[in-house]
């Protein structure tokens, strides 16, 4: 039990560091910017200067932060560092201090694939409503996003063209999300996903699949592709739980 606890401290500790580094980066400082010293972290949070390193060790390998030998820590490229939330984007972009943007590219119905049904339990061919929309973040675009919704759940969704937010949406028709999952994977951008992102250089991207649920009630899937140089994941863990609903099969 001690050492449960002891290892709770030391994650809520070294959480506190990072959070608090981040929120620098991403609304204070500017590239190139020095990040306070190791003994100033240690000072402030009443922590280990292990705790510290960790902290910066991690936005350092995620390309937030850069060493220069000799000299300390600093800001590096605008980088986005989004914590897995159940948020919308425009919600998590404008809490990192970012100006999040969307552009519809495509909205319609159309009928269920056998992969979208399986993931949200309807049958194939079911109506859905089908959205496309370009993300962006300071004017820069940052991820490519598909997102299909039961026409059984809302029928009029799409009446007046696509609402601004979706979850809002799900939330004004009295489906309020509570909880849902995310999967992510590394990937090459496909030429189409490339040029709406603004890749001219190296295709690395993200890719997320998120399902959303009211309950049991499973009311969005969502498909999307971030920038892989502008877009990283922050996701605190703890102990492994059953899953509370099973993933479809792959097969």
């Amino acid at each position: 039990m001690a050492e449960s606890q002891a290892g709770d401290a030391h994650a809520h500790k070294y959480l506190a560091v990072r959070a608090y580094l981040t929120e620098l980066i991403t609304t204070e400082l500017e590239a190139g910017d020095p990040v306070p010293s190791e003994r100033t972290l240690t000072e402030r949070f009443s922590v280990s200067r292990m705790t510290v390193r960790q902290a910066l060790d991690a936005l350092v390998a995620e390309g937030a932060l850069v060493r220069e030998q000799g000299r300390g820590t600093f800001v590096a490229r605008h980088y986005a560092d989004f914590e897995m939330r159940l948020t919308t984007f425009g919600e998590e972009a404008r809490r990192r201090g970012l100006d999040p943007g969307t552009r519809v590219l495509e909205f319609e119905q159309a009928p269920a694939t056998a992969r979208v049904a399986a993931e949200l339990g309807v049958d194939e061919g079911a109506a859905m409503h089908h959205v496309v929309r370009l993300r962006t973040a300071d004017g820069r675009p940052m991820g490519l996003e598909h997102s299909w919704i039961p026409v059984a759940l809302i029928p009029d969704l799409l009446d007046d063209g696509v609402p601004e937010s979706l979850y809002a949406a799900l939330r004004d028709h009295g489906l309020a999300p509570t909880w849902g999952e995310d999967t992510l994977t590394a990937a090459e951008a496909t030429p189409v996903e490339a040029e709406l992102l603004g890749l001219d250089g190296p295709r690395a991207v993200m890719r997320t699949q998120r399902r959303t649920f009211a309950g049991q009630v499973a009311l969005m899937l969502s498909k999307s592709t971030y920038r892989g140089d502008r877009y990283s994941v922050f996701v605190p863990l703890r102990e492994a739980r059953p899953l509370l609903v099973p993933r479809p099969s792959r097969a």
